[in-house]
């Protein structure tokens, strides 16, 4: 099952979205149809929201006047806190009671407005934000929906900003323009990205690309950080803690466009442990293939010890994001390793230009090779040579700089 969630600014058009994406055949989980679903008449939420807010948010026939609710709730921050804490674990219950009857290989798309309120995006394994300029969503709540202008804009000004939301989002859907713009856009997400993506969870498939290099991407780092947040979800108390690393951590640096990613844990054992559990988050395993991980000849104080060089390597599901998750041992030296040599080329840019050069001269040696796993052996059969210098240059400065993980 692949879970995205959908969210935008009230206006936004995610509605639009929503129907685009469930006509193509994603199952439709709609935060907005549950919350009215669970304060109908009769219902324990109804019951609630009277208590708090007093009879006069009733219509004649007994059910809910939102209008009425909402100038009341959206008045100051604890009357919407306190809307929330009645309406939100309603809504969070039923939820799980559709997620759990949903098929096994189905895409789930949940509708949740507040999702960004919330910083609950780690529970998906995409977010998708849908985008229109403030003014633009006045005029459609105006025009459309005939809510008074005050009101819309104090919707607006409640909900989160729009960096706030590109934070949030692993996909960004622009509807400022005609009806009809962005339809071509959501199907191709369903088709090229979505339903890809759950195929590969289920079959345990890792999405690869080959050794070319980019341009540094200012992105990367907050790519990384929502990769983290789903790992860490994951992993709870299992990882000390989890690292952006590799080149795509260095700012400014060319790279493959691949994030890696290192958790820390306390044994193999315990890597072994999480395997499934990554499986199903969008991150399989990679069994019985090169990784392109070079490291030095040496270990701290001689000859490397292949074993407390080992790690497990996951990559990423996603179409969209290639990754590579490095699973280590804290303290082992590829964990260290991993740290110093990221923060020694973030702190030494004759350093990180010298590694540029030898990526270079790797990619270059990969060109025209079909194969992914002769490609990544050629690419890293140049880097590994000048690693072996660079684990020691990288400890120097780390010894010189009082350097720490």
């Amino acid at each position: 099952m692949l879970r995205l969630g959908l969210t935008g600014g009230i206006g936004a058009g995610k509605s639009t979205v929503s129907k685009i994406l469930s006509g193509s055949g994603g199952v439709l989980i709609d935060a907005d149809a549950i919350a009215r679903e669970v304060v109908e008449p009769g219902t324990t939420g109804l019951e609630q929201l009277v208590a708090a807010f007093g009879k006069d948010i009733l219509s004649p026939d007994g059910s809910l006047d939102r209008p009425a609710l909402a100038a009341k709730a959206f008045g100051s921050d604890d009357a919407r806190a306190t809307l929330n804490s009645i309406v939100h674990p309603l809504v969070g219950a039923r939820t799980v009671e559709l997620l759990d009857g949903a098929p096994a290989d189905a895409v789930v798309v949940q509708d949740i407005p507040l999702l960004v309120e919330g910083n609950s995006g780690a529970l998906f394994h995409l977010v998708a934000v849908v985008f229109a300029d403030a003014e633009e969503r006045v005029e459609r709540l105006v025009g459309q929906r005939k809510m008074p202008e005050h009101d819309a804009r104090a919707r607006i000004a409640a909900q989160a900003s729009d960096d706030a939301r590109r934070a949030a989002a692993d996909i960004w859907i622009d509807n400022s323009g005609a009806p009809g713009d962005i339809d071509d856009v959501v199907r191709a997400l369903w088709s090229e990205r979505l339903v890809p993506f759950e195929r590969n969870i289920r079959n345990g498939v890792v999405v690869r690309t080959a050794p070319t290099l980019v341009p540094a991407d200012p992105t990367w780092p907050a790519q990384a950080e929502r990769l983290i947040a789903r790992l860490a979800l994951v992993c709870g108390s299992a990882a000390a803690r989890i690292d952006h690393i590799g080149s795509t951590a260095v700012p400014g640096l060319a790279a493959k466009d691949v994030i890696d990613i290192q958790i820390t844990v306390g044994s193999l054992d315990v890597a072994d442990s999480l395997a499934e559990s990554l499986r199903e988050k969008g991150f399989p395993r990679i069994e019985h293939i090169t990784s392109d991980d070079p490291k030095p000849a040496y270990g701290i104080g001689g000859e490397a010890d292949p074993a407390v060089w080992g790690k497990r390597i996951h990559g990423g599901a996603d179409p969209g994001r290639p990754v590579n998750v490095h699973i280590r041992v804290d303290g082992w030296p590829g964990q260290q390793f991993a740290l110093v040599f990221r923060d020694w080329l973030r702190a030494d840019a004759e350093a990180a230009a010298d590694y540029l050069v030898v990526k270079e001269s790797a990619a270059a040696a990969a060109v025209g090779v079909t194969e992914y796993r002769d490609a990544i052996e050629a690419y890293i059969n140049v880097k590994t040579p000048w690693f072996d210098g660079a684990y020691h240059r990288a400890w120097e400065w780390a010894e010189k700089t009082g350097w720490s993980a």
